[in-house]
């Protein structure tokens, strides 16, 4: 059975955790391209000092050319700094994955990184949106052009929101629950719907001391629609990995609806009671959902 117009946009592959690196940092580098995490971001903006960023962006370009367990993508810095254009001009290469594009304000600054992504892939024989961009969303202005940053028709599959600058750039408290940023998460998440984009990324979470909170903030990320969740410590990986990944429970679920509608669906019928719950499309079309995320989980972990 196919998805039909109730279903959300299916990811290409799953990304449920996204592990930064400091780019200037060897040994954490290396270390991150060994461990379960779906894609490793090795950061050449928040996690380098200012005097180092020069000399790390050949360290991370010698990275590109090691073997990896999961996707290798590089935070660039911003589009307004004094770093971004000579960053994306010393990485993009063969074995990068994509780029993390921070605090995007705007939609003529995100259509400037897509040109010049492209220029750089023709001219590096690349093809052509071979590189991936995901932007960050994480100040107020960039929330509330978000659709216009959307709407640019870049290279653009799936965003981000940074809870760190945003709360910041707000004066919001952040506090462990985290109830302040319901409002952000959610139209994030709409609004990537709305452009036809995958489920956003979400927010780091900060206190590595708190196991619990972090896996409490994962698993409401995910109820609200987001794919996966940016890490900064690789014990993170394993919680946000098993927060983003279907439950056993409901996968046994979602076959038994998938099974049980096919067969009504095939004998005329478009509504049932399974386990004394009313079963119609969209409750198949979450399903089917389920199923191929699940399947999509499998199959790469299969490969590592």
């Amino acid at each position: 059975m196919g998805f039909g117009k109730g279903a959300m946009t299916v990811e290409r592959q799953p990304l449920r955790s996204f592990l930064f690196a400091p780019g200037n940092h060897a040994r954490r580098v290396e270390k991150a391209l060994t461990l379960d995490a779906d894609a490793v971001i090795l950061d050449l903006e928040d996690a380098v000092a200012t005097a180092e960023k020069p000399a790390t962006r050949a360290a991370v370009a010698a990275v590109l050319r090691q073997k990896r367990r999961g996707c290798l993508y590089v935070r660039v810095n911003a589009v307004d700094t004094d770093f971004c254009y000579g960053d994306l001009t010393a990485i993009v290469a063969p074995g990068l994955d994509g780029i993390i594009l921070p605090k995007v304000e705007s939609a003529a600054g995100l259509a400037a990184i897509d040109w010049l992504l492209a220029q750089l892939e023709r001219e590096r024989g690349l093809p052509a949106g071979a590189v991936d961009l995901i932007p960050i969303i994480e100040t107020a202005r960039g929330l509330d052009r978000l659709r216009e940053i959307l709407a640019t028709g870049t290279r653009v599959r799936r965003v981000a929101f940074g809870a760190g600058d945003f709360t910041l750039d707000v004066n919001m408290i952040w506090s462990r629950g985290e109830a302040e940023l319901a409002p952000a998460r959610a139209a994030i998440v709409t609004a990537s719907r709305a452009a036809g984009l995958e489920a956003p990324l979400d927010t780091v979470w900060v206190d590595l001391a708190d196991a619990a909170g972090l896996e409490a903030s994962a698993r409401m990320a995910a109820g609200l629609g987001f794919q996966g969740k940016m890490c900064i410590h690789p014990d993170q990986i394993a919680v946000v990995n098993r927060a983003f990944t279907p439950a056993e429970a409901e996968v046994a679920f979602a076959e038994r609806v998938a099974a049980a509608f096919a067969k009504a669906e095939s004998e005329g019928s478009a509504a049932i009671r399974l386990d004394g719950k009313f079963i119609d499309y969209p409750i198949v079309y979450r399903a089917q959902r389920v199923l191929h995320r699940w399947a999509a989980i499998r199959a790469r972990e299969a490969k590592r």
